[in-house]
């Protein structure tokens, strides 16, 4: 059985794999530029933040592909699997807040942020749709 591929699909994983290239990238520059203390300053924010920007990238890319994926099924499946994506990030997010708020776990959250827990939801998300209408649409 072939899978299913859009031209919607193949630019989705374009962009997914130019985004986290130019991750790797500037999170490799940015961590032997501060790990030198070779940057002060307002160019320290800014190397700091630039890893951020392929990150929302990638959402930026996965929101186009809800745009642009023609078969209403598959983008049904993609909806399901981006709102199961959010309510985990945001259980996570909230329940570690709340454990920090009474100092139960250390303030921080090691480099693991919302990005982090919502890209682990989508993954879960697409077990969610296999499990539950038996498929898990174009980008598996």
């Amino acid at each position: 059985m072939a899978m299913y591929r859009s031209p919607a699909t193949r630019r989705y994983v374009i962009r997914i794999a130019v985004m986290m290239s130019i991750y790797l990238v500037t999170f490799f520059i940015a961590v032997r530029t501060f790990r030198a203390d070779a940057v002060h300053g307002v160019p320290a924010y800014v190397l700091a933040i630039l890893p951020a920007f392929p990150i929302i990238g990638v959402f930026w890319a996965v929101m186009r592909l809800l745009i642009e994926e023609p078969d209403e099924f598959i983008r049904l499946l993609q909806v399901r699997q981006c709102l199961f994506a959010t309510g985990f990030c945001l259980t996570v997010m909230t329940i570690w807040e709340m454990l920090q708020n009474f100092d139960l776990v250390a303030k921080g959250n090691g480099g693991f942020g919302a990005a982090f827990f919502w890209f682990i939801g989508l993954g879960l998300g697409a077990v969610y749709n296999k499990l539950t209408v038996g498929t898990v649409g174009s980008c598996a």
